[in-house]
């Protein structure tokens, strides 16, 4: 097989590019805030800044139950654009809408409920009982404001799930920067109580992210309305929430398994990072400032991850089962390129980008160690992120759930419970190890990959 089968023409990175360089700001742009919100939280001391990353990792559940639940019927979204069924593109924006919903008023029931509970399994680790319990204090304040802004980020997902589907990356990426520049403004007025207002810490950081999150939905919501020409399955969408039972039987078929799979992988995360922190509190800290870069300078893979999905699968849609393979194949090779050349970047600022932080030199030398690990891995991280787009984009979601977050289960998990409860390896070696797997995985979605099994037409 020669090189030339993995490389496009200009017209081809154009088309790719018109979709994923949006995704690319958006996201961009995002964790570039959130870097700066973390380093203002950073700033106030390590207690803080574990509260809140813990906090987070918690909800980031949520955010993935979501994503989850909308992508699954998002499969569907993408072949009827391709088709260029607006009523069906409209009973997906519905299903998503309804379900979204639903699993947010059950998700903030439990948090109100769990969060002290959830926060201090972090918090098993070597440290100090007084740090301990500052620790649980700041994140169980922090997440309960958070908890509001759970609402209109599950509407914003129904919305910006759907144009993103239909190939309307820019009006998404709209949204959320401005959304962003307000979340910005008010970390900077709440969290150091600028302008006569209140300090109030990482509860101010919590309070800006609510009243953005609610700034992007309104954002979605009129821009979408207003054009209306453009985006035909929002006329008549709210006159009824009616799906018929036929296709929510399908939808539901879908969606349930990238539901559980996006729990899952995330509970998956959690569930080591947790084993991670077993080790000692200082992981947590640490393990929040490499996540924080990684986010930053991952935007480029994860962008054409869900590009793929978004352009195999409307080609799919069109019946065009060939050019589906050849997209998919030129899409992965552009996204491991990506993977590797921002993955040496992140090794570049592992020296650096701790020192930006007020807390411990211990917990600065920890997370330069991950910076370079998580760094060093990145094109493999891309690989199996283009892959299960790649497989998910013909609706095979079963398969996407048994190679992603089975995998996390069966093997990443295990392995990084036993080192941390059975053995004396150091932390940064204990996310070597567990990280190193990964190459186990982009083995298996290769493999599904070249066999073709993900390349279908699931609505005609």
């Amino acid at each position: 097989m020669t090189l030339k089968k993995y490389i496009g023409d200009k017209n081809f990175y154009k088309m790719v590019l018109t979709i994923a360089v949006p995704i690319m700001v958006q996201n961009g742009v995002s964790n570039f805030v959130n870097l700066l919100d973390n380093l203002m939280i950073g700033r106030i001391g390590t207690n803080a800044l574990s509260g809140v990353a813990i906090a987070n990792q918690i909800m980031f559940v949520f955010y993935l139950l979501i994503f989850g639940a909308s992508a699954g019927v998002g499969i569907f979204t993408a072949q009827y654009f391709g088709m260029g069924d607006d009523e069906g593109v409209r009973y997906t924006f519905r299903f998503k809408l309804i379900i979204n919903t639903v699993l947010t008023a059950a998700s903030i029931v439990f948090f109100l409920v769990m969060a002290p509970t959830l926060i201090s399994l972090f918090l098993k680790g070597e440290g100090t009982p007084q740090d301990a319990a500052e620790t649980l204090k700041i994140g169980v304040e922090y997440m309960r404001i958070m908890m509001i802004g759970l609402v209109p980020v599950a509407i914003t997902n129904s919305y910006s799930g759907t144009l993103r589907d239909i190939g309307q990356t820019k009006v998404p990426m709209i949204a959320s920067v401005v959304a962003i520049f307000v979340n910005l403004v008010g970390n900077l007025l709440l969290i150091y109580g600028f302008l006569g207002l209140p300090a109030l810490g990482a509860r101010g950081a919590a309070i800006a992210t609510v009243i953005s999150r609610f700034v992007e939905l309104g954002v979605l919501a009129v821009y979408t309305g207003t054009h209306s020409a453009r985006y035909g399955f929002i006329v008549g969408a709210f006159r009824s929430l009616k799906v018929p039972g036929n296709l929510a039987g399908k939808f539901i078929l879908k969606s349930l398994p990238l539901m559980a799979n996006e729990t899952l992988w995330a509970l998956g995360q959690t569930t080591m990072n947790q084993s991670y922190s077993f080790r000692s509190l200082n992981a947590v800290a640490a393990l929040n400032i490499e996540s924080t870069i990684w986010n930053l300078l991952g935007v480029s893979f994860l962008a054409m991850g869900e590009a793929v999905g978004i352009i195999v699968g409307q080609i799919l849609g069109s019946g065009d089962i060939d050019k589906a393979k050849d997209t998919a194949r030129k899409m992965r090779a552009f996204t491991v390129a990506c993977g590797a050349v921002f993955g040496v970047l992140m090794i570049a600022v592992a020296p650096f980008f701790p020192k930006l932080y007020k807390t411990t030199d211990d917990v600065k030398q920890l997370a330069s160690g991950l910076i370079f690990i998580y760094g060093a891995f990145m094109p493999i991280y891309a690989y199996t992120h283009a892959s299960y787009f790649t497989i998910r984009s013909g609706g095979n979601t079963l398969i996407t759930f048994i190679f992603d977050s089975c995998f996390v289960w069966v093997l990443s998990v295990p392995v990084a419970f036993v080192l941390s409860r059975f053995t004396k390896v150091d932390v940064f070696y204990m996310v070597l190890i567990v990280q190193s797997l990964e190459v186990i995985k982009g083995c298996i979605g290769g493999g599904m990959v070249l066999s073709g099994i993900w390349a279908r037409n699931i609505v005609k």
